[in-house]
């Protein structure tokens, strides 16, 4: 591993805080609280670095860009050995979420240039005499804050497409998972030696608040969504723009011609892997009524085999944030007070630092386990009595980030009405595995988007250029303007505008 530019050598003495092992509460490692005045001095640094990166131009900063993506690809068990520390999922799946960032490095680095690259625009009739382009141009500096849960797929999905468009990144990974975004800062740096064009800031709310205000071209944030408002206020202070990814409360529909044993399959994945800390997983599955307890059969078949733990065997690991145990734990007892049934685990199922599988009915529609986002290895299973009265409760939410359907006959139908950023079909969260598919929610789950070319284009500027090849027949914009042109104007409007095209008035 190269040698890590970070803290910088001339920085005075700070505060420091721990990372801990979840499962344990072992301290891993002592990390600098970066305040106002070191996240101001690494700003500083990337702005330099980002002209020279932005000069390296498309092409340069793909090689730079796959090479990094090299160094992850054959490194993958190392950089999955401390996903398994800081956050404690297994290893083989800390494998699967880096595999993924990996795909998506190297999608932002082959189609920056086509997607953001200058292009000629067609003019109108009435701009006939100009010569139109249209560019994106970078920020400059983009500032990063990453989440936990998924601590290299997740910022990856920024910084990667940041980096892509011509930008330096300053990145502040989650308090929880330190040393898995220092490990991503200096791997980039062993290809990419020359500037600070990767940097990494480390602390918890303070140096994020230190962030958003450091003047930074855009702003990416992914958490939650009370912690995204703070940040949106923050960076309105200065009028930075920003990219806000929060947490979802998503749901699946099985219709009555579902493939069951396919989204037993699904919802189980979908809901329970990396013990459900996953912002899109599926928190929600509503059951269309005439297949609703052979599904929750097979379901309950499955989710039954799963066990937590820190051992290779376990299917998943611990909660990785204490403070989330309570929130679980509350989510569950209310729904239980209130009528609920759980038909695997229960209350009892909620322990510090793991949380036994549990999967609920008959939970009232106001109950948090149904309005809120729980983020720990829990399903609500809801009979309807159609595919239609599904949807309908799906969207009957304040979030909306990802969604699931199961369905033969309008798995399509029924994606295109849910309200939500991504929807995927016959099966569960498929949609973040595809690079070209932005990724990201509306309401409660934010807004903007990473991956894809939206995602390229929300780290850079739409710049538009227009240059005149001659002199306009019709000269309109200038105190010269010749008596009659307003009317030989209205003539022309008319003549291309102004044809009727078949309506008839009711």
């Amino acid at each position: 591993m190269a040698t890590s530019t970070y803290p910088s050598p001339d920085a005075p003495a700070r505060a420091t805080f721990d990372s801990l092992d979840p499962a344990t509460g072992q301290v891993l490692a002592s990390w600098p609280v970066d305040d106002e005045q070191s996240v101001n001095r690494a700003v500083d640094r990337a702005r330099v670095a980002a002209q020279w990166w932005a000069d390296l131009g498309y092409r340069g900063r793909r090689e730079r860009l796959l090479a990094w993506r090299g160094v992850l690809a054959r490194r993958v068990r190392q950089l999955a050995h401390q996903v398994n520390r800081e956050n404690g999922k297994p290893a083989d799946d800390a494998v699967l979420e880096i595999v993924l960032a990996i795909d998506h490095i190297g999608w932002a680095a082959r189609h920056a240039e086509r997607e953001l690259g200058p292009r000629t625009v067609r003019p109108s009739l009435l701009s006939i005499n100009q010569q139109a382009w249209l560019e994106y141009q970078p920020y400059g500096v983009v500032g990063v804050i990453g989440p936990w849960n998924y601590p290299v797929f997740t910022p990856v999905g920024s910084i990667a497409y940041a980096l892509a468009a011509g930008n330096a990144v300053v990145f502040k990974p989650s308090e929880y998972t330190p040393g898995v975004g220092a490990w991503l800062v200096e791997s980039f740096a062993q290809v990419v030696p020359e500037q600070p064009v990767l940097q990494l800031v480390t602390g918890s709310a303070e140096t994020g608040a230190a962030l958003c205000r450091a003047g930074v071209g855009k702003l990416a944030f992914t958490g939650s969504s009370a912690t995204g408002r703070k940040v949106m206020a923050a960076c309105a202070e200065t009028l930075t723009p920003v990219l806000i990814e929060c947490g979802g409360k998503d749901a699946m529909i099985v219709d009555a011609d579902a493939d069951l044993d396919a989204a037993a399959d699904a919802a189980t994945w979908g809901g329970l892997s990396n013990a459900g800390q996953t912002c899109v997983g599926i928190e929600r599955v509503y059951v269309v009524d005439s297949v609703h307890d052979a599904f929750l059969a097979a379901l309950s078949a499955r989710v039954e085999a799963l066990r937590p733990g820190s051992d290779s065997a376990a299917s998943y690991g611990p909660i990785t944030m204490p403070s989330q145990i309570a929130v679980i734990g509350r989510h569950i007892e209310d729904a239980l007070a209130r009528g609920a049934r759980a038909v695997v685990g229960g209350a009892h199922s909620v322990a510090d630092p793991y949380v036994d599988p549990v999967v609920l009915v008959e939970v009232p529609s106001d109950a948090p386990a149904m309005t809120d986002e729980t983020f720990g290895p829990t399903l609500v299973v809801t009979r309807v009595r159609d595919a239609d009265e599904a949807v309908d409760r799906a969207n009957a939410c304040a979030y909306g980030l990802g969604s699931a359907v199961f369905s033969k006959a309008r798995g399509m139908e029924l994606a295109r009405r849910l309200r939500t950023g991504m929807t995927s079909v016959n099966s569960a969260l498929a949609f973040a595995t595809v690079p070209a598919l932005p990724f990201g929610g509306v309401g409660e789950s934010g807004f903007g988007r990473i991956h894809g070319a939206d995602g390229l284009r929300e780290f850079s500027r739409a710049k538009a250029i227009t240059r005149q090849r001659f002199a306009a027949p019709l000269p309109l914009t200038t105190f010269d303007r010749k008596p009659g042109s307003v009317d030989l104007l209205i003539k022309a409007v008319t003549a291309i505008h102004g044809r009727r095209r078949g309506w008839r008035r009711g």
